[in-house]
């Protein structure tokens, strides 16, 4: 009894045994703070990647673009497959860590059989009484197991390894989930820019109709050419087949929304709409908070973690593996008596097995999950430094575009002051109409430089905000 005592302890010291490195996580260079950032625009946050995402895309107070989005997690089909993934990599987990338990097995059987008996050994004889039948039936019932002890922790690096591909799967699926928010939220705003163009066009058409009449009017009283009545023609046929090209860029955009909202794009359609949008406030956090916020980055150290695991599976494999195995049910030729006890049967038995030569085949499969381990971290690297760069190339693209609107507004109104003086002036027969048309030409160029900026502002701060990792604080939080 001592003896038996001896060795389930032995066993269950051998069961916390764990070969390969434990997992640390791997160190990166973080900047104290953002180049690009403006002055006051950043402040302390302590986010988690795996914390539920907020409605990020309601700070524009578009409810066209709220309604769309809310059907992008439901129904884009790019999500679904990162869900469905997701799961795979659960019942991945559930499947390595059936590897804990004993397999146990059960067996029942009936067979019933013939053999030849000899009544007569004399060999001289060849008389057919000489052999007889003998005819039986066997019943059997057995119930077996079989259980391989996690003796080096081989099942255990295993669960970790699957765990960490779970992780990562579903930071995927985050990801997933944010880059097609953000690609409908990005997509939306362009045909919205679109619809901006549209609205200088078809100003920029009525300005040239209201020059045409007015410059066919000074043809009727002699005061103007027929050359200038044609320019002027000219220039509104040009803006009418401008406005009519710019539709052919929005049907592709509202093409490219229905398919990230699950639709065919025979059924969707978008009205038009040329409401501008401020862009709200967005608060900085510190560079080191981006390392636990953006879903790239912790699924890149999810796999980190993955394949440092398997350099421990790989390594359980220059240790024995141990067997244990166990059966026990009933073996006899008569039905009845099947569960008696003299037609009980039992066994137990363990098994040690070692591979002593296998030709390298261990040590290349610890060097090959080494060398994935490295190449995880050099991934894990890369992906934080793009993450870094995405923030400071949209931090940029804002500032720069906050300063350049300031400019184009001006300019805006500058032009139209200019425009409505010098159609006062060539009403009068005091301006040229190459004036008026370099006014006309001018105010167009701004007004649309106006529209443009204002929209690409708004499609770089859903870039900061994707960049940023997909939440959005609050500047009061």
């Amino acid at each position: 009894m001592r003896n038996k005592i001896v060795v389930l302890i032995t066993l269950l010291l051998l069961q916390g045994c764990t070969v390969g490195p434990d997992y640390v996580r791997p160190e990166t260079i973080v900047p104290i703070e953002y180049k690009e950032a403006p002055p006051n625009g950043w402040k302390t946050a302590s986010p988690q990647d795996d914390c539920e995402r907020g409605p990020w895309w309601e700070v524009f107070n578009d409810p066209v673009l709220n309604a769309l989005i809310n059907q992008v997690e439901i129904s884009n089909q790019n999500i679904q497959v990162a869900q469905a993934q997701y799961r795979q990599a659960q019942a991945l987990v559930a499947q390595a860590r059936a590897n804990y338990f004993p397999v146990i097995t059960t067996n029942a059987s009936v067979s019933r059989s013939k053999t030849p008996t000899f009544n007569n050994l004399n060999k001289e004889s060849n008389s057919d009484s000489d052999f007889g039948d003998n005819v039986s039936n066997e019943y059997l019932v057995t119930a077996g197991t079989t259980w391989e002890p996690d003796l080096w922790g081989s099942v255990r690096r295993l669960v970790e390894a699957n765990k960490a591909a779970r992780d990562a799967s579903k930071a995927q699926l985050a990801l997933t989930t944010l880059l097609m928010q953000s690609s409908l939220a990005q997509t939306y705003f362009q045909l919205r820019g679109l619809d901006g163009d549209q609205r200088v066009f078809d100003e920029t058409v009525n300005n040239y109709q209201k020059l045409y009449k007015i410059t066919y009017n000074r043809y009727q009283v002699g005061v103007a050419s027929k050359g200038d009545v044609l320019q002027v023609k000219s220039l509104l046929e040009q803006a009418q087949a401008s406005a009519i090209d710019n539709r052919i860029n929005r049907a592709l955009y509202e093409h490219a929304i229905a398919v990230l909202i699950g639709e065919v794009p025979a059924n969707f359609t978008l009205a038009p709409c040329d409401t501008i949008y401020p862009v709200a406030y967005i608060p900085i956090e510190i560079p080191s908070a981006l390392l636990e916020r953006r879903p790239d980055i912790a699924q890149a150290e999810r796999q980190v973690a993955q394949a440092n695991a398997e350099i421990g599976v790989a390594m359980a494999a220059y240790f024995p593996v141990l067997t244990l195995n166990g059966e026990y049910g009933y073996d006899t030729n008569q039905f009845l008596k099947l569960f008696s006890g003299p037609a009980s049967l039992w066994s137990i038995g363990a098994q040690l097995a070692q591979t002593v030569f296998d030709g390298g085949a261990r040590k290349a499969n610890v060097q090959i999950a080494t060398a994935n381990y490295d190449a995880t971290i050099a991934n894990y690297r890369q992906v934080v430094l793009a993450a870094f760069q995405d923030v400071e190339d949209n931090l940029a693209t804002l500032r720069i575009l906050n300063q350049e609107l300031i400019v184009q507004e001006a300019s805006l109104k500058t032009a139209e002051q200019a425009l409505t003086i010098i159609t006062n002036e060539y009403k009068a027969g005091t301006a040229a109409l190459a004036d008026i048309l370099n006014a006309e030409i001018t105010t167009f160029n701004a007004s649309k430089g106006v529209n443009d900026v204002r929209y690409r502002r708004l499609y770089a701060a859903v870039g900061l905000i994707n960049a940023l990792g997909g939440d959005y604080p609050t500047e009061e939080d």
